[in-house]
């Protein structure tokens, strides 16, 4: 398991074939404001992928857009609303199709409130993950190793997260539901940036 850290693109032919983990780190939750910082990608292999944008950046990276708009590799999220937003606006691209483990573990885990990447891998895979880096200045030109690692791991267990997920959405007959919310998630990251974050437009109020 090695992490790899990159500048402003992503190599090209570092990734296998088949779904990519995604997440990314901003300078903050408002995506127009708080810049996107550093993207991460795994392909499940057992390597991490960090590309680092730096302050002023035009966000060019052919490569890596290349492999999040490919429309044949599923990305697999937690919590993929706020990350395909901010790769939206900042990349210019869609980067889906999607699967969502905050989704998929709201839709099956119904007996609980913590739907939290710590609680899941706990909870699921039996190991544990620190979250101590999560409000970090993600700009520093120099990052850390524990933010680089932080970073690392928000991807590194999300593809055995979705196998274990799918056995209980299939379990309990919710896949076929849980694949239109996945579905609709760019769609909710585009209403997010066209101006209602925080309104229900399906709400009767």
């Amino acid at each position: 398991m090695t992490v790899h850290f990159h500048e402003e693109d992503l190599p090209a032919g570092v990734l296998a074939p088949g779904p990519i983990a995604v997440d990314s780190e901003t300078m903050g939750l408002i995506t127009p404001r708080d810049r996107l910082c550093v993207v991460q990608i795994s392909d499940g292999k057992g390597d991490e992928h960090l590309v680092r944008f730096a302050a002023g950046s035009d966000y060019a990276a052919p490569n890596l857009r290349a492999v999040l708009a490919d429309p044949e590799r599923l990305k697999l999220y937690h919590f993929g609303r706020f990350d395909i937003a901010a790769i939206k606006y900042y990349l210019g691209v869609v980067a889906a199709p999607v699967y969502c483990t905050k989704i998929a573990s709201r839709l099956i885990r119904t007996y609980t409130d913590r739907h939290g990447l710590k609680e899941l891998v706990r909870e699921l895979l039996g190991q544990d993950i620190s979250k101590q880096q999560q409000s970090s200045d993600w700009g520093n030109p120099t990052l850390t190793d524990a933010q680089k690692d932080y970073a690392a791991s928000d991807v590194r267990f999300l593809h055995a997260l979705r196998t274990e997920l799918n056995k209980r959405l299939e379990r309990e007959g919710r896949m076929e539901l849980a694949q239109a919310c996945f579905d609709f998630l760019p769609h909710r990251a585009e209403l997010d940036l066209a101006g209602w974050p925080e309104i229900d437009i399906f709400s009767h109020m």
